[in-house]
């Protein structure tokens, strides 16, 4: 029995996207010798948190959490022997939150100076987004269907066959990064919006455009003369 004739072609598709909107990512810490304790200080930081950006606007549910653990934090000492051994801290909290926002420089900037004058001093990193990243994936992904049908309709050609029906699509589902970080560490404003500065109402970045890209394989078989029991890869 003769083979079917196919043909299998990667195709990749590549957007760039202005973000629309700011997330702030604050990361809560504190360390306490007893468990219960650091489970009520972290709850009390995190409603302190929401208060203040209650007060900017927010509604209390728009501070998400994207992760929270709590684990024991040792250290290490000398003893008089010269021995080094380790002794209990204390139950370390680490909760980290974000809240997005449609972009804007000085509600940004107002947001960011509420923050350093809040009774909680929490770490804060700044990235950029877009609004609807399921509807840039969507994109994506006619545009790498696309491309792969532009690759094998001129091998096709060039070979003297046409393509026929689409046999299989081969997509992996890999993770794509819609954030842009203009400020890869913890930002450092609270000391500078602490001292009075001005300049913390006014955050004059400006975030690059967001570059992504996916891929598609996709197998058709092929139509003509000569296809027959050939495969092309």
């Amino acid at each position: 029995m003769e083979r079917e004739a196919t043909i299998r072609v990667s195709g990749k598709g590549m957007l760039r996207l202005k973000p629309d909107v700011t997330r702030i990512t604050i990361t809560l810490t504190g360390c306490y010798k007893d468990y219960a304790e650091s489970l009520k200080r972290s709850a009390e930081d995190t409603e302190s948190l929401k208060d203040v950006l209650a007060g900017l606007g927010f509604e209390r549910t728009d501070l998400k959490t994207l992760s929270f653990n709590i684990q024991i934090r040792t250290e290490s000492y000398q003893t008089k022997n010269h021995e080094w051994k380790e002794r209990f801290v204390g139950y370390e909290f680490r909760h980290v939150l974000k809240v997005d926002f449609p972009s804007d420089r000085e509600r940004l900037g107002k947001i960011l100076y509420a923050l350093a004058h809040a009774k909680v001093q929490p770490e804060l990193q700044l990235s950029y987004t877009v609004k609807d990243p399921e509807a840039s994936k969507n994109a994506l992904l006619a545009a790498a269907v696309a491309d792969a049908k532009t690759k094998a309709s001129v091998l096709a050609g060039a070979s003297g066959v046409k393509l026929g029906g689409i046999l299989r699509i081969d997509y992996s589902f890999a993770q794509l990064d819609f954030e842009c970080r203009p400020m890869r560490g913890n930002m450092m404003l609270a000391k500078a919006c602490a001292n009075g500065a001005d300049e913390c109402y006014d955050m004059d970045i400006e975030p690059d455009d967001i570059e992504v890209s996916d891929t598609v394989t996709v197998v058709w078989t092929l139509t003509g003369k000569g296809t027959a029991g050939k495969t092309q890869d």
